[in-house]
């Protein structure tokens, strides 16, 4: 709970419903501010503390000390409140699923490196805030089998449990693209859709120097659905990290 949005919005005389007819975002969004210790989005959080009367970082002290790159940011937001994502991933395994080793291999390997413990630590903190709501949101991974052959074995074997549970859960569908699927769309990089409180799609592309969102969703829905269609279901793809983890 944020006590500090709930004093002030005491202080102020608002409710979570009076505060969401004010900002234009659904109650429950609102709600969830306090109870639930969520940040608004940066377009609502300057509007929140004008209307209870506070400096933003009063009432969020840690909004500006976060440790992702800069460039990363706006998507770190609205993956901290979508409802659904849906991620393709063809090189590496999604950073939501990855084990604290790996995801040090995998900053140790790339421009981040100098920095690496401090973006794994952040990596550490976007799971908890995404899979570790009371409510998680609906996360549907689509894999390029590739990714899993990357790495040494005492990383993957861990790895390979980790993502094993954590499909096992009813919010979480893992679905690996098998090598024998041949050429597909996706080989022209990961991607991720996300669904968000206001019903609106945004997407987020990775390139070799930042990422960037992306309202344009249209061309990335039509290679999900063909990836999607050439995926093994999700049974199939538990048994198929069970049998990868055994030649691991």
């Amino acid at each position: 709970m944020n006590r500090a949005v709930m004093m002030a919005m005491t202080e102020a005389g608002e409710t979570a419903d009076s505060l969401a007819g004010q900002i234009g975002v659904d109650p429950k969004t609102a709600q969830r501010w306090v109870s639930q210790g969520r940040v608004p989005q940066p377009r609502h959080r300057a509007k929140v503390a004008e209307i209870l009367r506070r400096e933003i970082t009063d009432l969020w002290p840690d909004v500006y000390k976060r440790r992702e790159p800069a460039w990363f940011r706006p998507w770190a937001e609205i993956e901290r409140e979508a409802l659904g994502l849906r991620w393709y991933e063809s090189s590496v395994l999604p950073g939501l699923l990855q084990t604290e080793a790996y995801a040090q291999a995998v900053m140790a390997s790339g421009p981040l490196m100098a920095d690496a413990d401090m973006y794994v630590d952040s990596r550490l903190r976007r799971q908890e805030a995404v899979l570790g709501r009371p409510r998680p949101p609906l996360t549907v991974f689509v894999i390029d089998e590739a990714a899993l052959h990357r790495g040494d074995r005492e990383i993957l074997e861990p790895q390979f449990n980790h993502l094993i549970a954590l499909a096992g859960r009813p919010t979480v569908m893992v679905h690996v693209l098998p090598l024998r699927a041949g050429l597909h769309p996706g080989q022209a990089g990961p991607f991720i859709i996300a669904t968000t409180p206001d019903g609106e799609e945004v997407g987020y592309l990775d390139d070799q120097a930042a990422g960037r969102v992306t309202n344009d969703v249209a061309a990335l829905w039509a290679v999900w659905d063909s990836l999607r269609s050439v995926a093994l279901p999700r049974d199939q793809t538990i048994d198929f990290l069970r049998a990868r983890a055994w030649l691991t």
